[in-house]
């Protein structure tokens, strides 16, 4: 079409409608995937609507596509709305643009979808590392014969008078009976004084000798929590209570196979398949330290090549489709504990908890040695590990330090391996650091650093031109000590000198943007691989599911915050203990330990950084906490006001921190 017959001609209200579509499909794609469509025809296509993330399956889509020509290659991303196909040639690509633009497809809840196409030249995938099951963890399939799970199935009378002891009333979203004892869900616990009476089946009592018998097993149960589900129900992810159950925790799935989802405190999520009648075999660290929960929902993406065998489901974008849930029926056995748990996870062992899981503070003195600790204590020892996640300098505070005058004297209070000591050389950089090990290692780079309290800085008053504080005011715990370190970086500035001062925020989502802590894949910090239209594609990175349940473990402490203002309204709590967070989770308390998963081997881990976050994965090796007071949103400026001869230059966010430029006056 020559220029003027394109300005003579009107589009449709149904074109309309189909360019403000594929207009929104590119947005979309460029903001969770950073893919560009381009408007000139290639062999790779985005299908908006049509993915797993809103319940088409491959068995649905791939004959549409199939109808425009020979597809070499369909792409269904995990939990996405999309996916990618590419065809053999462009000109079957511009068939499939122009056909299938608007169609009109049945997903498999019966609901009428359209589709979007545009075309894409090249697009960048996360290559996921294959998981191993969490450590301790077994699946068994076919641990029972189909005879035996109709017999078992037909054993659990859920129609009987709910007067009956064994049948559970007070569950929402699921039916839930109890034999041997029963498990109280309002302290998640069980009586030991007052077993059911009746025991466990009787039916149960030769299928548990023979699993003992056959090493599956290593000691009898005495309790049985039978559950049944039906399609889009789920559990919350949990950790059975150390106290109340032995090592051992068995669950055998009847009626229909199920997607478990199991996370480590330092956010890693493994999703694994259950088969029915197979056996979920959970010890040692899956049991006692990893979350297992059922994402509330009716498909779960499962690998298309292995049906429904047991397993991780991985990130391969070409196997996966969506497999529609049936009832099923979880006999879940445990061993009642008679003695106190001495288990090797003492931060998150109730029985062990009273004596290692730190209160709130209620004077200077409890905050001064919470933070010797919980902050201190963990990053001396830390201090290798830490340094190697943290090389990349952030472009604002990269700018900051640039726009300051040559020959400028900057005190970076916080300096960590001292990352930001070299990025000017027309500045005099001097580090400070409370850690020992991360002075040293800034003095190995050759840099200036010397170990302090930020609280009281061995630097003349009035002498620098500027100072960094990045990543440190939100490891004093409370709000007085909070704005006595702002103080001490005023003290140190001369009249007109400038602060940057960075803490990590509560709102890791923001203006409906997720945060990089929050987008960083949970599964892996895989390598990429670059695709074209003329190249093998392989995977999308995964989009984790919203978790159900609390993210930070114990009871939430709401903080000591004097600073009420953002939507926080937080008050003082005495006698509280602190929760322990769920890494790359958002936040559900100001006042919480944030747990850092030490590696034997820190020099082999170079995974991009979030500023303030934690890093890890499940290698061997201890799991520390690290006190944070994360700000909300107007926090950090609320509290830079207090103080005199200040004023307040630039206020901001930026992914996932508060951030604030004041200057002496």
């Amino acid at each position: 079409m020559d220029k003027n017959c394109q300005s003579n001609y009107k589009l449709s209200k149904t074109e309309k409608k189909l360019l403000r579509k594929q207009i929104k499909a590119r947005h979309t794609l460029l903001r969770h995937e950073g893919i560009e469509t381009v408007f000139y025809a290639t062999q790779s296509l985005i299908v908006a609507n049509g993915g797993l993330g809103n319940g088409v399956s491959r068995n649905q889509l791939f004959p549409v596509l199939e109808k425009c020509g020979l597809v070499d290659a369909l792409l269904m991303p995990p939990n996405k709305p999309y996916s990618f196909v590419r065809y053999t040639t462009i000109e079957e690509s511009k068939k499939a643009y122009d056909t299938l633009n608007g169609e009109e497809i049945v997903d498999d809840l019966g609901q009428k979808i359209i589709l979007y196409l545009s075309f894409v030249e090249k697009a960048q995938w996360k290559e996921l590392e294959l998981q191993a099951l969490p450590p301790g963890l077994m699946v068994i399939e076919e641990i029972i014969s189909s005879e035996d799970e109709k017999m078992l199935l037909e054993s659990v009378n859920w129609t009987e008078d709910t007067d009956n002891q064994n049948f559970q009333k007070s569950l929402k979203h699921r039916r839930v009976k109890h034999f041997g004892y029963e498990f109280h869900y309002e302290n998640n616990n069980v009586d030991k004084d007052k077993p059911l009476p009746g025991g466990l089946p009787d039916i149960c009592d030769s299928i548990l000798e023979k699993w003992l018998k056959e090493g599956f097993i290593k000691r009898k149960p005495d309790q049985l929590t039978v559950n049944q589900y039906e399609p889009g129900h789920g559990i919350p992810a949990h950790i059975d209570t150390h106290s109340a159950f032995e090592d051992e925790i068995i669950s055998l799935s009847l009626g229909s196979e199920i997607v478990m989802d199991f996370k480590h405190p330092d956010g890693i999520t493994v999703p694994v398949m259950l088969p029915c009648r197979s056996l979920l075999v959970m010890t040692g660290e899956s049991r006692y330290l990893w979350t297992h929960g059922i994402t509330p929902r009716k498909f779960d993406t499962v690998q298309a090549s292995r049906g429904h065998k047991s397993g991780i489901i991985t990130g391969d974008v070409e196997d996966l489709t969506l497999n529609k849930r049936g009832i099923r029926t979880s006999f879940t056995f445990r061993k009642v504990r008679q003695t106190p748990c001495n288990c090797s996870y003492p931060l998150v062992c109730d029985s062990q908890m009273k004596a290692t899981s730190p209160s709130f503070p209620e004077n200077d003195k409890e905050a001064s040695q919470l933070e010797q600790e919980y902050v201190h204590r963990v990053y001396e020892e830390i201090a290798g590990h830490f340094s190697s996640t943290r090389h990349t300098p952030w472009p604002h505070i990269v700018a900051f330090l640039k726009d300051l005058p040559s020959g400028s004297l900057v005190a970076d209070i916080g300096c960590g391996n001292g990352k930001y000591l070299g990025i000017n050389k027309e500045l005099h950089m001097i580090g400070c650091d409370h850690s020992q090990n991360l002075v040293d290692i800034c003095r190995e780079r050759q840099y200036q650093a010397i170990v302090c309290d930020a609280l009281s800085v061995p630097i003349r008053s009035g002498s620098c031109d500027a100072c960094l504080s990045i990543a440190v005011i939100h490891h004093f715990a409370t709000a007085e000590r909070r704005v006595a370190a702002l103080q001490e970086l005023v003290r140190l500035l001369r009249p007109g000198g400038k602060a940057l001062i960075y803490v990590w925020a509560m709102e890791q989502e923001y203006k409906k943007k997720k945060s990089k802590y929050l987008r960083e894949n949970r599964i892996s910090q895989g390598k990429k691989k670059e695709i074209s239209s003329h190249t093998p594609v392989e995977e999308l990175p995964v989009k984790q599911m919203p978790e159900v349940g609390n993210q930070d473990a114990a009871c939430s402490v709401p903080s000591n915050n004097d600073f009420q203002e953002g939507g926080c309204n937080s008050r003082k709590v005495t006698n509280s203990k602190l929760p322990i967070h769920t890494n790359r989770t958002s936040f559900h308390s100001q006042d919480l330990l944030v747990p850092w998963h030490l590696k034997g081997n820190p020099g082999k881990d170079k995974a991009v950084e979030p500023l303030c976050g934690p890093l890890g994965s499940h290698d061997s090796g201890p799991v520390l906490h690290r006190y944070y007071h994360v700000f909300c949103e107007g926090e950090l400026e609320a509290a830079c006001q207090t103080l005199s001869n200040v004023s307040i230059l630039q206020s901001y966010y930026d992914q996932g921190n508060w951030c604030v430029i004041l200057q002496k006056v």
